[in-house]
């Protein structure tokens, strides 16, 4: 598996953005993205000159668009075309959600629990969503310096939910990135995972070698995994089989390994992505494994600058039979400017028992 920084929420002077589309693939570039999505309000516009930008940067731009409304913002990536935003009413956005798929597209919610209007028109989300199962994402982390804000931590805590209730749904970062402009605020990342053989010529040296199409298919099946930090990654291993982020673990495979032998998990943290673009003071993390029977693994990180990888194995407990284990996911914990936040975490392994089939 190889993984592309991506930044997924982004704007143009084509909506309300002061910058063009070539002055953020520029700033995408200095701060070590491999793909950014064009999520202009309302508008997909800006995507002129998209062909001719990402050669010169080498950055693959994804098209997208975010539904701006009065009930709550949809960022929508991968369509062949435009998608009318203009009908959906407040309990009718299941069906502006079909017809995001049937244009080729996903889609997900944007910054679902940031203050509303007067201050932000329909930033907060509003829209009765009766198909869960159709939504693709959630924004659970919205800005800079994410992990410390309470509207996105009521995003990661409705992502949370919905997991446990059985629902498979990524969830992912975006800066909702308007302007060029300096910050000291950490800036988040989400990594989208692809097989290595999806990667023209195993070369992996440049985002130029994907298709956009499997950025957006890793994203649509749940293969990312969001950081301020180091990057995080975690594998199961059952019945002689590998389990990647976004997959799920066979029932006949769980089952058959509980009795015989221990679902092992498998935890990667790397140091050495984005050289220079971010630090963590020393100090010693915590690693976690949650899922919805709590939390499953607590271990300590040391801290070492000279560590480039941390390798870290973990034997999965053997739930109830009358409570399955429907998901799994890693977090990495510790202090980022004085706070204790979450600085990383994987989307979900699922397992097929309990889980709703997408």
């Amino acid at each position: 598996m190889k993984w592309f920084a991506c930044e997924l929420h982004t704007h143009t002077l084509h909506s309300d953005g002061s910058q063009t589309l070539g002055e953020l693939a520029e700033g995408a570039v200095n701060l070590g993205f491999d793909a950014i999505a064009l999520t202009d309000h309302n508008t997909m516009s800006g995507l002129s000159g998209k062909a001719e930008i990402e050669q010169k940067y080498g950055l693959r731009i994804i098209p997208g668009m975010e539904w701006t409304t009065f009930y709550g913002h949809m960022v929508t990536i991968g369509l062949s075309a435009f998608a009318d935003w203009r009908q959906s009413n407040r309990d009718g956005i299941d069906e502006g959600i079909e017809n995001v798929h049937r244009l080729g597209g996903i889609a997900g919610l944007a910054h679902p629990f940031r203050i509303g209007s007067p201050a932000c028109t329909g930033c907060f989300w509003e829209y009765e969503i009766g198909n869960w199962s159709a939504v693709d994402y959630i924004e659970v982390w919205s800005g800079t310096f994410p992990s410390i804000q309470t509207n996105n931590r009521r995003a990661f805590d409705l992502w949370t939910h919905k997991l446990n209730e059985g629902y498979r749904i990524a969830a992912t970062s975006g800066r909702d990135w308007h302007a060029q402009g300096d910050t000291d605020d950490p800036i988040s990342v989400t990594y989208l995972g692809i097989e290595d053989n999806a990667v023209a010529g195993n070369e992996g040296s440049t985002a130029l070698s994907l298709h956009e199409e499997t950025l957006i298919q890793a994203l649509r099946e749940g293969r990312a995994s969001v950081t301020i930090g180091p990057q995080l990654t975690l594998t199961l291993e059952a019945g002689g089989a590998l389990y990647a982020i976004g997959s799920t673990v066979p029932t006949v495979v769980e089952k058959r390994e509980a009795a015989e032998e221990p679902i092992r998990a498998n935890l990667l943290l790397d140091f050495s992505v984005r050289t220079g673009l971010w630090s963590l003071q020393k100090q010693v993390c915590r690693l976690k494994l949650c899922s919805n029977l709590g939390e499953e693994l607590n271990l300590e990180v040391p801290f070492s600058l000279d560590e480039q990888l941390m390798q870290f194995e973990a034997q999965l407990r053997e739930s109830a039979p009358d409570i399955p284990r429907r998901w799994i996911r890693a977090e990495l914990w510790g202090t980022v400017r004085g706070v204790h936040v979450l600085i990383a975490f994987t989307n979900a392994i699922y397992f097929e028992e309990g889980g709703f089939q997408r």
